[in-house]
């Protein structure tokens, strides 16, 4: 890492949350993949990081500055926002979670839905725009107290902080990161124009905005030409707007190796590794998801019946494990798209199962030692992604596999740029070709599937968490010596 700085993180989720046990206040650190993956700045650099209050205790504490330490002991200031609950509420589960995450994944069957009616303007205003504000007064009281810090936005939660905060502090170096897919401009559409030129000012108030493939930033930089107006320099990857520059960096996230091989071994992974290898048949196709409409389960599924009706030879010598994260059940779209998971598996099982195979072993829990454990075990590795940012299970999974297992990866995942060479693409729509790519897979000789799996894990490697995070920082150092 290069000299210490003093950065502010913004995100809507935090490191820590608070609670109360026996009377007594309780941190628990977060576990997700945004906070795991922004842990070693906090190690290198003095980081305050702003994020919403979500729980009760958190409330408690809102707009004070916390001095909190991370796992390895690192020292942070955490300051936590307290937003209106109504407000949050339709910030989030109105706007950023249907609305943006939808229109991002390309989610929206555009004969039925969405409708931008008078309850969701209403949402944006006093809900996504109120956060947003609540975000940047933080910000701003941040940056008073030191104003040479860089700021580093998060995501689709945050688009109209960064102008908020440039019309009080002109002179602040801002980032923004995105780590979902940028549709193309005719997408954005979907939104009022207001909406959508305001999503697009607030991200070109930054100095630079970060994605995690080329693909997305070509997108972005597209749609600050076509809906903000800007001028767009598509070989220096840069956008003039409003008397600025603003750079469109790609740069994909990774994990920490060393982590990844550490919990390969620990005690909670190896038990779980246990109870795969005891009911394992011959082969195992493993998927690790969210249950998030985004992700496809259930054209996976279908896929993989497909397989199942061509090669009657693999019945009871091959299974389909899906371990699946519940997302967002407060969410209706999120409910059902779980309930035609739980449907489908059913309706394949009830199809081939026998007296002691089950084809699809669906398992629907927050288990991560779980997920590494089956990383350990799969002999094709199954992500058929509708759009994703990036995709991270691709990266973690050959990390630890012990069994030579091949990737089938969906063309339109960001991970794909990077890996698609050496795994087996696939059209997320097209489910006979991945019933194919599936058999494919199973059928690759041991020589061929060693060598690219063996090129995946180098790579990982090579292109770690600690040089994505570098490469944040770098672009940060431009952005600064091309405004001072």
């Amino acid at each position: 890492m290069a000299e210490r700085r003093k950065l502010i993180v913004v995100s809507n989720r935090g490191p820590v949350s608070y609670s109360r046990q026996n009377g007594e206040r309780v941190a628990k650190r977060g576990g997700g993949g945004l906070v795991t993956a922004l842990r070693g700045l906090v190690s290198y650099h003095d980081v305050t990081w702003i994020a919403s209050a979500i729980s009760e205790e958190d409330r408690a504490v809102a707009d004070e500055t916390i001095d909190e330490t991370a796992r390895d002991g690192s020292a942070f200031r955490l300051r936590l926002v307290a937003h209106d609950e109504v407000a949050y509420d339709w910030f989030y589960n109105v706007v950023a979670n249907p609305m943006l995450w939808f229109l991002q994944h390309y989610l929206w069957e555009l004969a039925h839905t969405p409708a931008v009616d008078h309850g969701f303007k209403h949402a944006w205003e006093h809900g996504y725009v109120r956060v947003n504000e609540g975000f940047a007064a933080a910000v701003l009281d941040e940056l008073e107290a030191e104003p040479d810090s860089a700021v580093l936005f998060h995501d689709y939660h945050l688009y109209l902080a960064p102008r908020l905060v440039r019309e009080e502090a002109p002179d602040a170096t801002l980032s923004h990161f995105v780590h979902i897919p940028w549709p193309q401009p005719d997408y954005w559409r979907i939104l009022p124009r207001e909406m959508r030129r305001a999503i697009h000012d607030g991200l070109l108030a930054n100095d630079v905005v970060g994605f995690h493939s080329n693909r997305w930033r070509l997108a972005f930089l597209r749609c600050a030409v076509d809906i903000a107006g800007a001028s767009g320099d598509f070989s220096n990857w840069t956008a003039d707007y409003r008397d600025r520059r603003t750079r469109v960096a790609a740069s994909p996230i990774s994990i920490d190796p060393e982590e990844f091989d550490e919990l390969a071994e620990s005690p909670g992974v190896l038990e779980a590794e246990r109870e795969i290898v005891e009911r394992r048949p011959e082969r195992l196709i493993v998927r690790v998801d969210r249950t998030d409409p985004s992700k496809n389960v259930v054209r996976g599924f279908r896929a993989f019946e497909l397989y199942l009706e061509a090669h009657p030879e693999m019945h009871e010598r091959v299974a389909l494990l899906a371990l699946l994260d519940p997302s967002r059940q407060d969410i209706p779209e999120y409910a059902e798209y779980l309930g035609a998971i739980q449907r489908e598996a059913r309706r394949v099982n009830d199809r081939f199962q026998t007296g002691v195979w089950v084809p699809i072993d669906l398992r629907i829990a927050d288990d991560f030692p779980g997920s590494v454990a089956a990383y350990k075990q799969f002999d094709v590795l199954f992500v058929n992604a509708i759009f994703d940012g990036l995709n991270l299970v691709a990266k973690e999974g050959p990390l630890v596999n012990t069994r030579e297992g091949v990737v089938v990866l969906s063309e339109n995942t960001g991970v794909c740029e990077e890996l698609g060479s050496w795994t087996l693409k696939i059209n997320p729509f097209d489910v006979a070709a991945q019933a194919e790519a599936i058999h494919e897979a199973l059928e690759m000789p041991v020589t061929e599937r060693r060598g690219r799996l063996d090129a995946i894990r180098a790579h990982v490697r090579e292109h770690d968490l600690a040089h994505w995070l570098a490469t944040q920082l770098d672009e940060l150092d431009r952005a600064s010596a091309r405004v001072s």
